[in-house]
Parts: C-alpha cells; sequence; structure tokens
C-alpha cells in the first residue's frame, strides 16, 4: 500500500479519502475493523488528533462506527453509501459541467449523447 501524501491537501481528508477507496476497492469489507487512529498516526508520522479527524468525517457520514474497546469498522452498506456519494460527486463535476458548456455552445442534446457514444466506442 502506498502512504504518499499530498501537501495540497489537508491530511485529515486524505485519511478518509484512503479508507474510501480500500472500502470501494474491497480491501475493506463490511464489519471489518479498519487502522486505529495511532497506526495512521505512524503511518503518516503525524498527530493522532489529525488521523482520528479523518476517521471522524467518515463516521459522520455512517461509514465507519466505532465498536467500543475494540476500534472502528466499516458500517454495514458503506460501499453502497460510498458510491452513491461518487456518482453524485461524477454528475456534479463531469456531467452538470458538460451540459452547462454544451448549453452555451449550442451542441443539443441528440449530439452530446452521439459524442459520448462515439467515445465509447473508441475505447
Amino acid at each position: 500500500m502506498e502512504y504518499v501524501i499530498d501537501d495540497t491537501r489537508p491530511i485529515f481528508v486524505q485519511i478518509a479519502e484512503r479508507i474510501e477507496e480500500d472500502i470501494l476497492a474491497g480491501r475493506l469489507a463490511e464489519e471489518e475493523q479498519v487502522l486505529s487512529t495511532n497506526q495512521f498516526a505512524a503511518i503518516y508520522q503525524i498527530n493522532p488528533a489529525t488521523a482520528a479527524k479523518g476517521v471522524n468525517l467518515l463516521v459522520d457520514q455512517g461509514i465507519l462506527y466505532k465498536k467500543r474497546g475494540l476500534g472502528m469498522y466499516v458500517a454495514t452498506g458503506a460501499r453502497e453509501r460510498l458510491l452513491a456519494k461518487r456518482r453524485e460527486q461524477f454528475y456534479e463535476r463531469y456531467v452538470a459541467v458538460m451540459l452547462r458548456e454544451a448549453e452555451r455552445l449550442g451542441i443539443s442534446e441528440e449530439r452530446v449523447i452521439g459524442m459520448i457514444q462515439k467515445g465509447a466506442m473508441i475505447s
């Protein structure tokens, strides 16, 4: 596993994203324990409070939950919630932006669909 930090974004966000990626990729399954905040702190050489902030982001979203005295675990349905979140982000970041630009350029809906289909055939 790669533990490289991107200096342009908060570390706690990167920790949350790493856990999300592990869940989406199937490296972390529902009801599986995640690394502790102390383990994240050691890996990234950061304060455990910073690591806890990243983990708590996912607790607040219902992706992780705490088992008292045992640690943090992946919640049931976490992967599906993450997929729904990522699909919404995909729409907002790519599809909505593309459709607004197409409208500005006077490209019809049919032409946009044709462009997408053409791209799908190429790949």
